[in-house]
């Protein structure tokens, strides 16, 4: 059909929104792209968890120096499930670090909405500069 979207490219346009927000710091795109619901969990490197809701984590976003130029990031996988449930996996740097970002999207209204994001981050020697 011509003029529509299929789940996986409106997925892929999400994922790179989603890295320009965290590349740049934009809290606008995490307040359209979130869900009300939305959690976020840091995986940490001794084995623990670290938990935030829609507003800590936008919080955190603004309380970060965005980084010029273009975006580092890839997107290693998209898996659109049913037409209701997507799952994304990628990385984005934020110097000195690299995120490896699991994102949960789920179809809520007819419009894709980020719900979960399981993270870890990576050191300074896992950066392609």
């Amino acid at each position: 059909m011509v003029g529509v979207v299929s789940s996986e490219a409106a997925i892929r346009a999400l994922a790179e929104a989603y890295c320009e927000g965290v590349y740049h710091a934009r809290p606008e795109i995490f307040e359209e792209i979130c869900h009300d619901r939305f959690q976020m969990t840091e995986i940490t490197a001794e084995g623990g968890a670290n938990f935030w809701d829609k507003a800590s984590y936008l919080a955190r976003v603004r309380g970060r120096s965005a980084f010029p130029g273009e975006v580092s990031a890839e997107i290693l996988s998209i898996d659109v499930a049913g037409d209701e449930i997507a799952r994304v996996h990628l990385w984005v740097d934020v110097p000195p670090r690299r995120y490896e970002d699991h994102l949960g999207f789920v179809r809520v209204e007819g419009s894709w909405k980020l719900l979960t994001k399981v993270f870890r981050t990576m050191g300074a020697s896992d950066l392609k500069v």
